[in-house]
């Protein structure tokens, strides 16, 4: 199971987007990727926890989490290779092991624990909550915003990663993402560029076109 939480090594800037639910994270994704011209890694838990609640009529349960964090590592392992110089997390483990210990009691599965210890990232864009909450399916804490994004930026400082916060509209978090991306790239060397046809790779297509956010978004 180790391995299924690990990053495949691939020398390109990885940011995450990392902050509560409904607060503009899959918007900004899609954003930079475009700005950048690259690709997005989506949240696996949107659709998996969609089907689980179109299928059973249930939320996400403590034994959904390595299942989700598993799949957010092989969609992100695989889109790695598609991107150009740059990769946009949608989401990372770090963000799964808070949901959990904050649903679940402080609940955090040893291995997961590890992995998104261990796991790296070049920045952490973490975004505030003066977005409007949207209601959907999964998300169930509107009352609960500030405490979540606190929860979220006690973990970065916990764990003494790289973060900037994202206020304000879009075009703002957008220029600000981008001048913090600007000067990581400008310090790397040798970065990664797609250019092999995806007919010589064995990934599959990912959608990336989804407007909505989730509950682990």
């Amino acid at each position: 199971m180790e391995k299924k939480l690990t990053q495949d090594p691939i020398n390109i800037v990885k940011v995450v987007l990392f902050g509560p639910e409904s607060s503009g994270k899959t918007t900004l994704s899609r954003h930079l990727a475009r700005y950048y011209n690259t690709v997005w890694a989506p949240e696996f838990a949107r659709d998996y926890l969609q089907k689980k609640w179109n299928n059973e009529r249930k939320t996400c349960q403590k034994e959904d989490i390595v299942p989700i964090a598993i799949g957010q590592m092989k969609l992100e392992n695989r889109l790695a290779k598609r991107a150009d110089k740059l990769l946009i997390c949608d989401t990372d483990l770090l963000e799964t092991k808070v949901y959990s210990e904050e649903f679940y009691g402080g609940f955090v599965d040893e291995k997961l624990n590890d992995a998104a210890n261990k796991n790296e990232y070049d920045l952490y864009l973490l975004t505030y909550i003066d977005t409007p909450w949207e209601a959907d399916d999964l998300r169930d804490r509107p009352k609960q915003r500030l405490e979540m994004f606190n929860a979220f930026e006690s973990a970065l400082k916990k764990y003494k990663k790289n973060y900037i916060i994202l206020k304000g509209d879009k075009e703002t978090r957008l220029k600000n993402a981008a001048a913090a991306i600007d000067e990581i790239i400008a310090h790397k060397k040798n970065l990664h560029s797609f250019s092999t046809s995806l007919l010589d790779l064995d990934v599959p297509f990912i959608p990336q076109n989804n407007n909505s956010e989730s509950f682990f978004d």
